[in-house]
């Protein structure tokens, strides 16, 4: 007998394209929503992002799972008509449109709540519904910059560096999912309690890209209010806190070492044959050791740089000091813990060659049971579901 997932009965309307609405989807798919994606005719512009070969990129494949495709035109007033009768069956819409384009479509909230008037919109944008920015164009690199997280990441000699992912659309997603099911929950209570449905105001959950970013910058804003402090690129290394970092082996592998707890560090110290270190007064709380940071990442660099990764690890894992490699794509793979909760899940894939590639795939996060919830199917090929869909809910 399956399993019943959460979500379970919840159908999602997914008018998103890229990644941020669609992340928002995948959360809510992953835990048994039905989400019901709409496709222009050339399909999500994502189908073509870092497509090595064959039709369909991995990166689609994995940020929607678990969803059905439907192709619709929504510039048509037929497409409209069916993305409002579509949405009357839906407690539910994801879009990431810029602010007014669903409204000028005559799809807006307003227009899709009539014949549904318990629907949930969530709506992902670069800068939100409201405010002066609020119908500038931009994606998630842009709003990193605005949100502050461009500015701490890379060496203080250098510019800014974006990190290897779109971090900034994947923040908003969950926090797209989020809403989306605490909208669902205030929807179900209100009708516990009264007849009437939530109002439309609180119905539509707003997540702007800089915003999401913003909320996940810690104690930026209030260092500078209360300390005057601009927080400022530290590399590989946190804002005062020392030593932790990244740092080199002898078999140019590399490993990230978090030895900034004062009850660790002595150890960590001794671990690496530095008996001088442990023992320094000046260094046994944080703001000590932060000022002399230099000093102890040439030491422990030294240290590294003269042993293997695996026995840096060895050592640090016996003297009690947490400490891990960097792992690459296959380091991932390979790995026991994720296989052993189920992270790594591999599928026969469509890879371009002349038969079907296992392909492992991130398993869905959180783990409910102990190991990660199977997925069901990988992101569906275009249109995939749109004579399903058209049957179910749009007379065929």
């Amino acid at each position: 007998m399956s399993r019943r997932l959460p979500l379970d009965g919840v159908r999602v309307l997914e008018l998103g394209n890229y990644i941020a609405a669609p992340t928002a989807g995948r959360m809510l798919a992953d835990f048994g929503a039905e989400v019901v994606k709409v496709e222009r005719e050339t399909g999500d512009e994502l189908r073509n992002w870092r497509l090595y070969d064959g039709e369909t990129s991995m990166l689609f494949r994995t940020i929607n799972r678990n969803k059905k495709s439907i192709v619709l035109d929504l510039r048509t007033d037929a497409g409209r008509a069916d993305v409002r009768e579509l949405a009357r069956h839906c407690d539910v819409v994801l879009e990431n449109f810029r602010p007014g384009t669903l409204e000028k479509w005559g799809i807006g909230p307003a227009e899709l709540s009539e014949a549904n008037p318990n629907l949930v919109f969530v709506r992902i944008s670069a800068f939100g519904q409201t405010g002066p920015y609020s119908e500038r164009p931009g994606f998630a690199a842009v709003a990193e910059a605005y949100g502050g997280f461009r500015e701490l990441v890379g060496d203080p000699d250098r510019p800014p560096v974006r990190v290897g992912v779109s971090i900034g659309d994947s923040i908003a997603g969950l926090y797209g999912a989020f809403g989306a099911v605490m909208a669902l929950y205030e929807a179900l209570r209100r009708r516990d309690e009264s007849a009437d449905p939530l109002p439309l105001a609180d119905r539509i959950v707003d997540v702007a890209l800089n915003e999401a970013i913003f909320s996940m910058m810690e104690s930026l804003v209030p260092d500078l209010g209360a300390y005057g402090v601009r927080r400022e690129r530290t590399g590989g290394r946190m804002e005062g806190i020392a030593p932790s970092n990244g740092y080199t082996c002898a078999d140019g592998d590399s490993v990230v070492i978090s030895g900034n707890a004062d009850a660790i560090f002595g150890r960590y110290m001794r671990a690496i044959g530095r008996d001088d270190l442990a023992a320094d007064e000046d260094l046994a709380t944080n703001d000590g050791r932060w000022r002399r940071r230099e000093e102890l990442d040439e030491a422990i660099g030294a240290w590294t740089g003269s042993h293997t990764r695996d026995e840096v690890l060895t050592v640090l894992d016996e003297a009690g000091v947490p400490a891990g490699p960097i792992y690459t794509a296959a380091d991932i793979v390979a790995d026991e813990h994720y296989r052993a909760r189920n992270m790594v899940q591999e599928f026969d894939v469509d890879a371009g060659g002349d038969t079907p590639t296992a392909v492992g795939f991130p398993g869905i996060v959180p783990v409910l049971g102990g190991t990660s919830l199977p997925i069901r199917s990988l992101g569906p090929d275009l249109g995939e579901h749109t004579d399903e869909i058209r049957e179910r809910y749009l007379g065929g």
